[in-house]
């Protein structure tokens, strides 16, 4: 670790403690050179993934943009604020898990209808007849069959309007 006041390249770690419940280090250093001390933190960087889109792009994953269509989805409907925050660590944590630096867009789209599906209908409904480009009432009224088919997912309150 470079020294902040002389550039001398090398440094002693004089204190080390786990932050944030061990996802961060903070190291207490000091230079040989100057005897400056000075503090640096280490975090793991996650593995950079990649969507493959359905027309053969390439897209940096983009966390923010899958909570922002969950989050449009879920408008106004009975679930937790953090739902979508929540639905989204999810789908996220699940794609790095299978260890893959690529994943196609076609798997994060049911990823985050079968979360919807098992939130809210309504939102399910609502991000899967854009997701799946439903061609006529026909498609749509299938998977609203589908659904009936399944039974409720739990009785709640109507909400207020």
């Amino acid at each position: 670790m470079r020294c902040p006041q002389c550039g001398n390249r090398d440094s002693r770690v004089v204190d080390s403690r786990d932050l944030d419940d061990s996802a961060t280090i903070r190291r207490r250093r000091e230079c040989p050179s100057c005897s400056m001390r000075f503090t640096t933190y280490e975090r793991i960087e996650a593995a950079r993934l990649v969507v493959l889109k359905r027309d053969g792009t390439r897209q940096e994953w983009d966390r923010d943009k899958l909570a922002a269509g969950l989050a449009k989805a879920l408008t106004r409907r009975p679930v937790a604020d953090d739902a979508a925050e929540r639905a989204a660590d999810d789908i996220e944590a699940e794609i790095r898990s299978a260890g893959q630096s690529e994943v196609p867009s076609a798997r994060v789209g049911a990823l985050a209808m079968e979360r919807l599906r098992s939130l809210d209908h309504i939102a399910y409904i609502r991000f899967a007849s854009v997701y799946q480009s439903f061609e006529d009432l026909e498609d749509l009224k299938r998977e609203v069959d589908s659904l009936f088919a399944e039974g409720p997912i739990a009785k709640r309150g109507k909400a207020s309007r």
